[in-house]
């Protein structure tokens, strides 16, 4: 797969789409980043788009891989020239050189950053050529090699000598304006569009129809060390020697197998498709997808043992080449998934947990946090059907009555706890932990208890006297109240209910009258001010623009007309109730 982004890499280095190359070079690092190679090219292709700094980043970090390579030091002295920093530049060049002395690319360079730092001296004023100075930067060839329109020229002897005189000798543009390449890159330069002639055309004419003549010089093939260096754009050429060679041959008949591997298992034939993985296994034991890939076959084939040993295997080798964290973890999903399809019990589910969540640290993956949760559940409904037991259930129950009866109500809590884990259908259990729970002050665990009772049976007296209880007793009387009325729809005459019902009404009127103290009513509205129906009714804007508050409070008469609307006596009641509006 890197290998695949890196050649789409080069290739839009090559058609001169520079930042396409960075992002397939990019993509190339996130799955080999120990290929030095490639954080080569990068830099050759940042150095392309002027981006010098990031061209240095990765000439270090390619140096850093392979402090032997001469082409890195190469990409390290390019990026250097390119910011301006001619004597790192020079320092780079020299030591690329100490790995490797005949390397003619590091000499160039090295004699070219020298030659660009002389020129960068002050110097006299010329005069003689208003285009001579723009030669004088060091990222001219740079600027000529991203253009396409000037590229080519950088291939031709006799404009690469003119160039190269017209950066020693700024004077000797005039000689080679009539040139069609020149006054080309003097437009690029100047950043304008300058009309020319392609360089095969006829020659040009002046106003005198004296043909302009163009000077011509013989150059040498050998580069003239004069002109600054400019970044190395071309993806890297290596001499590749032949057992790289059979090696590149390898990875691709195993790609090809893969391919033929990922046909057949869309047409379910699995055993070609075990077959064609394999294969791809033998021709490259680096690449461990053909391996996780083959596991899946194995998942579909239901050979979970198989597809077990084919992750572990995916895993080991992954962590050994430092391969893609996603990679790994899918084969570590992939383990999971095998445990659960053999899991018959709730131990059975322990190695397919650990699986997931071992995949979860190397990548959080949607699927993965699911099959996780799905196994974690799978586990619990099991430990619960292997832990039922009724007759246990109601031997634990009755312990914890008899503690209870004693007053101790921690023991009977554990009891009831018990009971419950041995039968989580008992009502009786349920109910009898919450009495415990409000005795010893434990509201809200004992409220969960009550609610569970009516959960599991509606028409269960007990947990609405449970749940009414606990409620009275946090001094939310019309919440009790309503559990009451609730109830007795289910069970009428119930003199518990009955009773409860009583004492809350008792306790409302109070509460309208005044009858309590300041402390209990501020506490009250506090409590009741937490309630978010409270909050809803306090801020709808019906309430308050038609001043329904403050008429109950101020103005009796008022207050009457409001309570012919059913809606706003309703959330009046509430209110009352709650101990925020008092009637006079």
């Amino acid at each position: 797969m890197a290998d695949e982004a890196k050649a789409k890499g080069n290739a839009a280095f090559s058609a001169g789409k520079f930042e396409e190359a960075v992002g397939y070079f990019a993509e190339a690092i996130a799955l080999s980043p120990d290929n030095h190679v490639l954080y080569s090219n990068r830099s050759a292709a940042y150095a392309s788009l002027h981006k010098y700094e990031d061209a240095l980043k990765d000439a270090k970090k390619t140096v850093e891989l392979k402090s032997n390579w001469a082409k890195g030091y190469s990409r390290l002295g390019a990026a250097y020239v390119g910011l301006g920093q001619l004597n790192e530049a020079i320092d780079s060049y020299k030591q690329g050189l100490q790995h490797e002395p005949a390397n003619e690319a590091l000499k160039s360079g090295l004699a070219d950053a020298e030659a660009s730092k002389s020129r960068s001296r002050p110097r006299p004023p010329s005069g003689s050529s208003p285009f001579g100075d723009m030669f004088s930067s060091p990222d001219v060839w740079a600027k000529i090699q991203a253009d396409p329109r000037t590229r080519s020229y950088l291939q031709q002897p006799d404009f690469v000598a003119k160039l190269r005189e017209a950066q020693r000798d700024p004077s000797s543009v005039t000689r080679h304006i009539s040139d069609p390449r020149m006054m080309q890159v003097i437009g690029l330069l100047l950043g304008i569009n300058i009309q020319t002639a392609d360089r095969d055309q006829a020659p040009t004419f002046d106003d005198d129809n004296s043909e302009s003549s163009e000077t011509s010089s013989k150059v040498d093939s050998k580069p003239d060390h004069g002109a600054p260096v400019h970044p190395e754009p071309e993806p890297e050429p290596m001499d590749i020697p032949d057992e790289e060679k059979e090696k590149k041959a390898r990875k691709a008949e195993a790609l090809q197998e893969k391919e033929y591997g990922n046909a057949a298992y869309k047409k379910k034939d699995f055993e070609s498709a075990v077959q064609h993985y394999s294969r791809a296994i033998e021709l490259d034991d680096e690449d461990i997808s053909y391996i996780t890939n083959r596991a899946a076959v194995y998942l579909e084939m239901g050979k979970y043992e198989e597809s077990i040993v084919d992750c572990d295997q995916a895993v080991e080798k992954g962590r050994l080449q430092h391969a893609d964290y996603k990679m790994i973890a899918k084969a570590l999903t992939r383990k999971g998934t095998a445990y659960t399809k053999m899991a018959k019990n709730s131990k059975d589910y322990e190695p397919a947990i650990e699986a997931f969540n071992k995949a979860l640290t190397e990548h959080r993956n949607p699927d993965t946090l699911k099959k996780l949760n799905d196994a974690e559940r799978a586990k619990k409904d099991l430990e619960q059907q292997e832990y039922y037991d009724p007759a246990i259930a109601d031997e634990e129950r009755e312990k914890g009555n008899d503690f209870f009866k004693q007053g101790q109500y921690p023991e009977a809590v554990k009891h009831y706890s018990e009971a419950i884990k041995r039968n989580p259908a008992d009502t009786k259990a349920y109910s009898n932990r919450a009495a415990c729970y409000t005795k010893l002050g434990a509201f809200p665990e004992g409220l969960k208890d009550a609610n569970k009772c009516i959960e599991l049976d509606p028409s269960f007296a007990k947990g609405y006297s449970r749940k009414g209880t606990i409620q009275f007793f946090m001094k939310e009387y019309d919440k009790a109240l309503e559990t009451y009325q609730t109830g007795l729809k289910y069970n009428e005459g119930n003199q518990e209910l009955i009773d409860g019902v009583r004492r809350c009404v008792e306790q409302i009127n109070k509460v309208n009258r005044g009858d309590i103290s300041a402390e209990d009513l501020k506490e009250k509205q506090a409590k009741a001010m937490q309630d978010p129906e409270i909050q809803g009714i306090l801020s709808d804007p019906i309430m308050r623009q038609a001043s329904v508050l403050t008429d109950f409070q101020e103005n009796p008469k008022a207050a009457q007309e409001h309570m012919k609307n059913p809606m706003v006596m309703g959330r009046i009641q509430k209110l009352v109730n709650a101990g925020i509006v008092q009637v006079r």
